[in-house]
């Protein structure tokens, strides 16, 4: 135990995440809307996989300092990448930023006392351009308590999206009790939905809701232009997935998929988007 600890230490704080950038398109007018940041920890033997790294890391008392590195890092190498960006559209400065942020993290002092704000000021990022993508939902108890502390970070310009909805009963109560301005709807909901009937259904559901309450919907997990074509002919507004762009070290142009064109899943390369632990494959 007490050499994982040393080796989580060492990952924080000689900065050893790989970050990566997955593009979110506008699947109506074929623009991007900006970037998911997903941060991967360095394989060793005594974690030999992002599940045993996050299963310790979990259990360990440096999940606030972990999650402040992630949150400076992803910062850091998106400013710094959009910098390199060669082959992006001008307009590329409005790009946005989604940061993968775990809901007890955002009840922290130090987030709440300006450290995010001094951070951004740094790297010339308003937060405007900065969503907080909430994950592990199950962690929210005090919807109400939390949804003050939602309310402190939107004075300041910051906008709140809720991962994976449509995955089970949380992630829905997450959505009417926030209200965040982006709905990423779960792959599971996505996969071939052209060809069935109650994921469609569902789908509609959550996009009249969005379209009720002022949020733009995500659809993640695109892998085919079927899916792609659906949801655009639906009036979903955004999409993310292997099919519009794999994450990358740099900032990559994301793309309607053409027909007919296949996208193999590089499964050997999962990715993890957040201190909970989750794999996030690189199709997401």
């Amino acid at each position: 135990m007490y050499e994982k600890s040393r080796e989580l230490h060492r990952i924080i704080y000689k900065r050893e995440l790989s970050t990566f950038f997955q593009p979110i398109l506008n699947l109506q007018d074929k623009t991007c809307l900006g970037y998911e940041v997903l941060n991967r920890p360095p394989l060793s033997n005594r974690f030999p996989s992002t599940e045993d790294f996050y299963d310790y890391l979990g259990r360990s008392n440096q999940i606030f300092a972990f999650e402040r590195y992630c949150r400076e890092s992803s910062i850091e190498r998106f400013e710094a990448a959009l910098k390199r960006s060669e082959d992006l559209p001008s307009k590329s400065t409005d790009y946005i930023v989604f940061i993968n942020v775990h809901p007890l993290v955002l009840t922290d002092s130090a987030y709440q006392s300006g450290e995010t704000l001094r951070l951004l000021d740094r790297f010339g990022l308003p937060p405007e351009r900065v969503i907080f993508e909430l994950t592990e939902k199950q962690a929210v108890t005090d919807y109400a308590e939390f949804e003050r502390v939602l309310s402190h970070y939107r004075a300041q310009g910051f906008r709140i999206a809720v991962d994976d909805a449509g995955s089970g009963y949380s992630s829905l109560k997450t959505i009417v009790s926030l209200q965040p301005e982006f709905i990423k709807l779960d792959k599971s909901l996505i996969r071939n939905l052209y060809k069935h009937a109650d994921q469609q259904r569902m789908v509609r559901l959550l996009q009249e809701f969005a379209q009720g309450s002022g949020t733009s919907i995500i659809a993640e997990g695109i892998e085919c232009w079927e899916e792609a074509e659906f949801l655009r002919n639906e009036g979903i507004a955004f999409g993310q997935g292997y099919a519009l762009g794999r994450p990358c070290p740099e900032l990559k142009p994301a793309c309607f998929p053409c027909k007919d064109h296949e996208f193999l899943a590089d499964a050997d390369l999962p990715l993890v988007s957040a201190v909970s632990g989750r794999i996030e494959p690189v199709w997401k």
